[in-house]
């Protein structure tokens, strides 16, 4: 997916989730079009709000491949205002700056955190914790039971919803899934940049 594209959705995906309802024609065209794989249906109808089967779609659509926002258009049918909002939105909006985009290099962008990173993330994250472990895919029980469990400490909380995340996807809990979640979150990429500074 194009970077125009994956801005798009990012800044749209609150709006989006309280729009759609995804289950009964997106996200079977998707899966039609060969953009879902079952596995990825299965954890979107499983998420316990239509809210949130919205966001998991959101959050799996960027790293999709080249034809997933066409597809996703296409999926609008039923919702024709929304997607003529978003082709409007594209043909006007500029690029993203350069302060927009980050930063890090592959070899870290690869790696999976460590405990001292996630905990200097955590720091960082403050309100937009919760929107980045539901972005990286951490069910809302969870994370309302992170919540509860450091009711007093917010990053205690945010620290126990991302090495949950971590433990939960192994190989796959890379810096570059948190860079995507991040932007989804609105939280500027220097938050990321100022924990791994210094691992190039």
């Amino acid at each position: 997916m194009e970077p125009a594209h994956r801005a798009l959705l990012r800044a749209h995906r609150l709006d989006l989730s309280g729009q759609l309802l995804v289950s009964d024609s997106i996200v079977p065209l998707l899966y039609q079009d060969d953009i879902l794989t079952e596995s990825q249906v299965e954890d979107i109808e499983s998420q316990p709000t239509n809210r949130h089967k919205c966001l998991k779609l959101l959050a799996l659509l960027p790293s999709r491949g080249p034809r997933a926002f066409d597809s996703f258009l296409r999926s609008l049918d039923e919702f024709g205002w929304v997607r003529d909002q978003l082709v409007l939105e594209l043909r006007t909006q500029p690029g993203p700056g350069p302060t927009d985009v980050c930063r890090l290099p592959d070899s870290v962008l690869r790696k999976v955190p460590s405990d001292r990173d996630l905990s200097r993330l955590a720091s960082g994250l403050g309100a937009q914790w919760e929107v980045v472990l539901l972005d990286l895919g951490l069910p809302a029980e969870a994370v309302f039971r992170c919540r509860s469990d450091h009711a007093l400490s917010c990053h205690g909380a945010a620290l126990a919803g991302l090495v949950l995340w971590r433990r939960r996807e192994g190989r796959t809990a890379t810096v570059q899934r948190l860079s995507q979640s991040l932007k989804a979150a609105d939280v500027h990429p220097s938050v990321l940049e100022d924990v791994l500074r210094g691992q190039e």
